[in-house]
């Protein structure tokens, strides 16, 4: 059985259905189980459990061979965090499939590193530290940004910073098709497959596409970085904003297939803030 953590989400539903029209046996692990909107048309199983619940969450995964980790803590409801989502919940996650003998399959971003400037990368990063310094038998999928995310957040031509700093964008559709792989193909346990986009594109030139598929015309609107600096004290998404701004976050696509790696960064000790 395959256990999806994450599986009401824009990713994971995804994933989901790919594997539930293989006639494969699925969970979905949800802290909604109300989103979710998979019994309607698919066979599979919905259990409530949340990542940040050590306990709750290996009750969720009794029974599972493969554990999908598609959880993010960035946004959404009940002050979920990076730290306590990205980081900590997914340390729960991975110890409990240990525990069970399960395979782990991490979503993860590219670009994640110690370092990073946002939390989430720095959260992913910790993570993927942890599932190669466990006792399970594990892949990482790291994916660059969503861009269906993104037309959505930019569904009005507002911009936020200058707009100019080049971002990979991938489709979603093409990041579950490697998390697919990842589940399904055993050959590719301990390695890091990383997903990209066929182009890097500004936030300006998105808005740009956007406003012609739409057959809009009219100024794109701009959020100063000086108002970005006043909220990032208190805002995660400001933050946030500011980084996509200002580092590389571009990424260049082998093709046609997948880019798998070894990880070469050695191996660090994880802590619980």
């Amino acid at each position: 059985m395959i256990a999806i953590a994450g599986g009401t989400g824009r990713l994971g539903s995804l994933v989901v259905r790919r594997l539930a029209e293989r006639q494969l046996d699925v969970r979905v692990i949800a802290r909604d189980p109300a989103r979710a909107v998979h019994p309607r048309d698919l066979p599979v199983e919905i259990v409530s459990a949340d990542v940040r619940d050590r306990s709750g969450i290996c009750a969720a995964l009794q029974g599972a061979s493969t554990v999908l980790s598609a959880v993010q803590g960035f946004a959404g409801p009940g002050r979920v965090s990076p730290q306590s989502v990205d980081r900590d919940g997914n340390a729960n996650l991975i110890d409990a499939a240990a525990d069970l003998g399960a395979d782990v399959v991490l979503m993860s971003v590219v670009g994640a590193s110690a370092q990073h400037p946002m939390d989430l990368f720095r959260a992913k990063h910790a993570a993927e530290q942890y599932v190669i310094a466990s006792r399970t038998r594990w892949t990482i999928v790291r994916a660059s940004a969503f861009l269906e995310l993104w037309e959505n957040i930019m569904s009005k031509p507002i911009v936020c910073g200058r707009g100019e700093n080049p971002i990979n964008f991938v489709s979603v559709h093409d990041v579950a098709a490697g998390v697919e792989r990842a589940i399904l193909d055993p050959s590719v346990r301990g390695q890091l497959i990383e997903v990209g986009g066929p182009q890097n594109l500004t936030f300006n030139e998105l808005a740009a596409l956007q406003q012609r598929a739409r057959g809009e015309t009219g100024k794109i609107r701009h959020i100063p970085r000086a108002i970005l600096r006043a909220a990032a004290p208190l805002s995660r998404q400001a933050r946030a904003a500011l980084a996509m701004d200002t580092i590389d976050m571009t990424f260049d696509t082998p093709h046609p297939d997948l880019e798998i790696k070894r990880p070469t960064e050695p191996l660090k000790a994880f802590s619980r803030r």
